[in-house]
């Protein structure tokens, strides 16, 4: 068995792809690089080919019509035959050394008797044009360099959500958690951390940088005119989130879990208002509101918690005020993490 399983969801990835599949290659017979082509109309499937053709047994060119990227993960998860399950984005890449540590770390956890369920690292924002390049880390937050259930962890800061960049999960584990990503939606990569969150009884930090995320081209999913004309998905992955912290309310085995959910959740909830507050228009309004109510409606709970915030306050009412309030803030953040 392959130790780790990593799918490249790649769709009209011709000029960067190259690039990420490089990047993971040194990995030899540890791994297997899925790169899962999602009905491309440019060369991405050619170059899928040439490399499954140059490295046998360690990439595979997966095909597949046009499902989004959700599907890709999907179709990477179904073919997956590793330990360990990575994603690793098409214009992303990883670091060599921080690799290598990772895979010996990730060998040595394979002979243990009870299985590790999710391994963090760290991820780096690799902005276009940006000399300072933020580093997302969770010093103090996550125990290092043994292994540690939820009761362990500290206290989340606003910029430091477990995100796609930063986990490594156990293969069966995300199969036996009944997971599936929606087709034809963006934005997905947060359900595919958030679903198997309240499923994790054994984890490990390692204090490396190790996923490299580019950030900066215009037609990105993460630029903000771009997630502006997708706010319908963005909110369909909202509601999901919605969905799944109500399913497990009320039967959390550490406060601790429940705690880090509700952060997560208010984290989207408040992306999802503020892009909709910035579309300002009746409609967008009508649906910032439809949003609060489904999240009243699903966790009475949670909306009181977000309610109480002063960005939840804010960002569900409605008037100048509170818009200038809530886009300060925003900008503020912007700056801050280095996103969009």
């Amino acid at each position: 068995m392959k130790i780790l399983s990593i799918a490249i969801p790649s769709y009209n990835s011709q000029d960067y792809m190259r690039n990420c599949i490089e990047s993971l290659l040194p990995g030899g017979e540890d791994v297997e690089i899925l790169v899962v082509n999602d009905g491309s109309k440019d060369n991405t499937a050619a170059i899928a080919d040439e490399y499954e053709a140059k490295y046998p047994g360690i990439v595979r060119a997966i095909h597949q019509e046009n499902g989004g990227h959700g599907e890709a993960v999907n179709a990477g998860l179904r073919n997956a035959t590793g330990m360990f399950y990575k994603v690793v984005d098409s214009d992303d890449w990883v670091d060599l050394d921080a690799y290598r540590d990772i895979l010996d770390f990730l060998k040595e956890a394979a002979k243990e008797e009870e299985p590790l369920d999710a391994l963090f690292s760290n991820y780096v924002y690799e902005k276009q044009g940006a000399k300072h390049k933020k580093v997302i880390e969770y010093r103090g937050i996550l125990p290092q360099d043994q292994y540690f259930s939820w009761n362990e962890i500290g206290t989340f800061k606003a910029s430091q959500n477990i995100l796609m960049h930063s986990v490594i999960y156990r293969t069966e584990l995300l199969r036996t958690c009944d997971f599936m990503l929606p087709k034809h939606t963006f934005y997905v990569d947060n359900i595919f951390v958030y679903w198997p969150l309240p499923y994790l009884k054994k984890m490990y930090y390692m204090d490396v940088d190790f996923y490299r995320y580019f950030i900066g081209r215009e037609d990105q999913s993460v630029n903000e005119k771009v997630m502006m004309s997708r706010i319908d998905q963005q909110i369909r992955v909202n509601k999901i989130m919605i969905d799944t912290y109500a399913k497990h309310e009320g039967s959390y085995y550490s406060e601790k879990l429940e705690d880090y959910m509700l952060h997560y959740l208010s984290t989207i909830q408040l992306v999802s208002s503020v892009l909709l507050m910035k579309i300002n228009t009746p409609e967008a309004n009508q649906k910032r509101d439809e949003l609060w109510a489904y999240l009243k409606e699903k966790s009475p709970s949670a909306y009181s918690s977000f309610k109480k915030s002063f960005l939840g306050r804010r960002a569900s009412a409605h008037g100048k005020l509170n818009y200038s309030f809530t886009m300060g803030g925003y900008k503020i953040a912007q700056k801050w993490i280095g996103f969009n």
